[in-house]
């Protein structure tokens, strides 16, 4: 106990003799005599060490040091804050404050707010949904069995841990949660991020983002679903060339197309904005986009989920954010989404 009594005085005696400054100084006393690993507590430490009979007396002595090293802490800290309040006194508060510079939304949720907000002016509500997917909700219960030759249509990432688990590489399985539930009518968007192993270019990426769509009830039909898709293309680039039609307005197509999930199956075109349909890399110098893929539920689907497709039908499309945001804001290069760069971000502030 008599070295522990001693090693207190030297303490003591350095923690008088500590002269601070700055409140930064004050600071670093309180951390290397009174922080979670200081000096105070290395000493309290010592208490195990010390014979029974002797406890109460080194502790009323512990007690004694914590409370100098506090006070003495307290001292530093009244003498530096009196240096900030001269510092403080000094400041012309006329003159003008710094700038701050204003910051927007991202362009890509921008544009994936706009379009979920035209189609909820239609009705439709917003659904969402886990980003990591199992095997069923992603490809079996959307006619994508195992070993189905769709699958290869899509490049996926597998979770290590699990092989039934993947990072989902379309929002369509958060249509199939929704079906599942058994709540009829269904009218859904589903906005979200989705991967796919891709070679990163101009053009694609390994991720990227979804807005899809779905209407289940009595009696929907194609037409439905064109009118709906018309619906969104004037309220997202303007006014509407009628199909085949000429001059500046959008125009507007659908392609017969393949998808497990729906049949018939439709891609829908609309006229470059980038070039003008006069050609260009994104439209491949076909004077054509095609901005989105749709049609009519899988029987199979709906059979797969536990509706009655002998009673219901629906419709169900899907659009990449990335796409209508590069036609929205004439943008070559769907990298720069990803890049960060603030030269390219500040661009779109006040965009809406």
């Amino acid at each position: 106990m008599d070295t522990l009594v001693q090693k207190i005085e030297e303490y003591k005696a350095e923690i008088k003799n500590y002269i601070a400054q700055k409140s930064e100084e004050a600071e670093a006393f309180r951390i290397k005599y009174l922080g979670s690993k200081g000096l105070v507590k290395d000493v309290m430490g010592e208490m195990k060490n010390v014979a029974a009979e002797k406890r109460k007396e080194f502790g009323l002595l512990l007690n004694e040091f914590k409370l100098f090293t506090e006070a003495k802490y307290e001292e530093l800290k009244s003498a530096t804050a009196g240096g900030q309040e001269a510092a403080a006194s000094d400041m012309d508060l006329t003159l003008p404050g710094d700038p701050l510079p204003l910051g927007t939304r991202h362009p890509i949720s921008l544009v994936r707010n706009q379009i979920v907000s035209i189609f909820q002016r239609l009705g439709f509500a917003v659904a969402e949904g886990p980003e990591v997917e199992d095997d069923w909700h992603n490809f079996t219960a959307l006619n994508m069995p195992e070993n189905h030759t769709a699958r290869d249509m899509q490049d996926t990432f597998y979770i290590s841990q699990n092989p039934d688990w993947i990072l989902r590489t379309h929002t369509s399985s958060v249509q199939v949660r929704e079906m599942e539930k058994g709540k009829l009518p269904i009218r859904i968007v589903c906005p979200g991020r989705v991967y796919r192993n891709e070679t990163i270019s101009a053009r694609a990426h390994c991720f990227f983002h979804q807005v899809e769509g779905l209407y289940i009830a009595d009696n929907v039909s194609f037409a439905d679903l064109k009118q709906t898709l018309y619906f969104f293309v004037k309220e997202m680039f303007g006014r509407l060339s009628s199909p085949g039609g000429q001059g500046e307005n959008v125009k507007v197509r659908f392609r017969p197309s393949y998808f497990p999930f729906t049949e018939p199956s439709a891609e829908m075109d609309i006229s470059c904005l980038i070039c003008g349909g006069k050609g260009c890399n994104v439209c491949k110098h076909t004077g054509w986009v095609e901005i989105l893929g749709c049609g009519m539920v899988h029987p199979n689907l709906l059979d797969n989920c536990g509706i009655d497709s002998n009673k219901y039908t629906g419709f169900a499309f899907g659009m990449g954010v990335e796409r209508i945001t590069m036609l929205k804001y004439q943008i070559k290069d769907l990298r720069l989404f990803s890049e960060n760069d603030v030269r390219f971000l500040r661009q779109f502030t006040g965009a809406v």
